[in-house]
């Protein structure tokens, strides 16, 4: 049994890959669990060894040496003692072989089940130590089942759970399909370790560009930044530490393959590749890609860029219900306010008349009224007699929401810095 018992550790070291240490130091402890139930009590100071070479097993037990026995289970007399070793004294440990003559067989029975639960706790430590050091990273794996609307995807030695909230909207998943998604949580469960992953967490799509990039693999262009509305669009802004590498052309690479074997593997998601600016007018400007900007002014101490666009490209600025303007937001981390050429020009007449004297604009002020009190409506009636109306409120965005407007055609890569 002893010879059979060594190469059945062999064969699961082999196998399961699990050390024969941690092998052994299960049986023991299911042995020391069997030895308690059949032979002794719990009270028992008692100790396992299994020899590492041959497979035998002896039992010892501890006790403490003392001049009157009072706890025959776990006390010894000096006298006793003494017959085999004279140098004893009150206070020692003493171990004494106590190996029953049937202990193999029992032993056997006894700890069968307790030694397959340690080792299949053993087995889940190292899948957990195993997956604890891929967070962040992405995993390939077959959709198993979907139970409560959670996918359940077969990475081999474990399940991963993608659970709704990191799912990409109106995507389905069958059953047998092979899925890319990026580990956001390993944890220790009751049930062994639990893998919780992405398929919206923007460091997916990094991941996917580092696969597909090998620039960026290399760490010769560098991902900067991230906006993404999982489905719909995302924006990246990259930089070369290669001043002869087009980083943006990297990115998309020979006749746009690069960042088409994302876009797949993202079922269609566009994605607009932004060479990143250290100066933020020009990198703000250019996370509103493809709208044209004229103009960029920006505020250090508040964060915030007023940009100018041609009235033709109002609308692309702001995207459809502001998703352009609102990733563009989200990519830089400032608050973009976005006006067309002629909001800005009735916002500055309107201020100049503002500033206007009364007599200048033909208007005598009223007794005991501020001037700088006085609103337009107050001194500039329209013709048909009614307020003037402010121009339309221009488009402000900021990282945390957006404006509306409408959307026109857009390129999935923003071409232009391309080149």
């Amino acid at each position: 049994m002893n010879a059979e018992l060594i190469r059945a550790l062999q064969q699961l070291e082999e196998e399961k890959g699990i050390g024969k240490d941690v092998m052994f130091e299960a049986l023991e402890a299911a042995l020391l669990s069997a030895y308690k139930k059949n032979f002794g009590g719990a009270a028992q100071n008692v100790r396992i060894e299994i020899d590492r070479t041959t497979g035998d097993m002896r039992v010892y037990q501890v006790r403490t040496v003392v001049a009157e026995v009072v706890d025959p289970a776990n006390e010894i007399a000096l006298a006793e003692v003494q017959q085999y070793d004279p140098t004893a004294a009150v206070g020692d440990m003493v171990e004494l072989e106590v190996t029953p003559r049937d202990f193999g067989r029992i032993a056997a029975q006894t700890a069968k089940q307790v030694w397959v639960q340690r080792l299949r706790e053993a087995e889940r430590e190292l899948v957990y130590k195993e997956f604890r050091d891929r967070e962040g990273d992405i995993v390939t794996g077959n959709v198993h089942r979907i139970e409560r609307k959670n996918v359940y995807l077969d990475l081999g030695r474990i399940e991963a759970v993608l659970p709704p909230p990191e799912q990409i909207p109106r995507e389905s998943y069958r059953q047998g399909e092979r899925v890319k998604a990026y580990v956001v949580e390993v944890r220790q469960g009751t049930r062994g370790p639990q893998i919780v992953v992405s398929r919206t967490h923007p460091g997916l799509l990094k991941r996917l560009f580092e696969l597909e990039v090998p620039e960026i693999y290399e760490g010769i262009v560098e991902i900067k930044a991230i906006a993404r509305e999982a489905g719909a669009r995302s924006k990246i802004a990259v930089a070369s530490r290669d001043k002869n590498v087009d980083p943006v052309g990297a990115c998309v690479g020979p006749k746009g393959s690069r960042v088409q074997a994302v876009v797949d593997e993202l079922r269609g998601e566009k994605i607009d590749i932004i060479p990143w600016n250290a100066d933020a007018a020009l990198f703000v400007a250019a996370a509103l890609s493809p709208a044209k900007v004229v103009r960029v002014d920006v505020n250090e101490g508040t964060k915030t860029a007023q940009v100018i666009v041609p009235d033709h490209q109002l609308s692309l600025a702001i995207g459809r219900e502001g998703q352009n303007a609102r990733l563009a937001a989200k990519l830089t981390g400032w608050r973009i306010d976005i006006k067309s050429e002629t909001q800005l020009k009735e916002l500055e007449a309107q201020k100049l008349f503002i500033d206007l004297p009364p007599e200048e604009m033909g208007v005598e002020a009223p007794a005991g009224v501020a001037v700088a009190n006085m609103s337009v409506a107050d001194v500039a009636p329209s013709a048909a007699g009614e307020p003037v109306a402010s121009p339309a409120a221009p488009a402000e965005l900021s990282a945390d929401g957006g404006q509306g407007g409408a959307d026109g055609p857009v390129s999935e890569v923003n071409r232009e810095a391309a080149g």
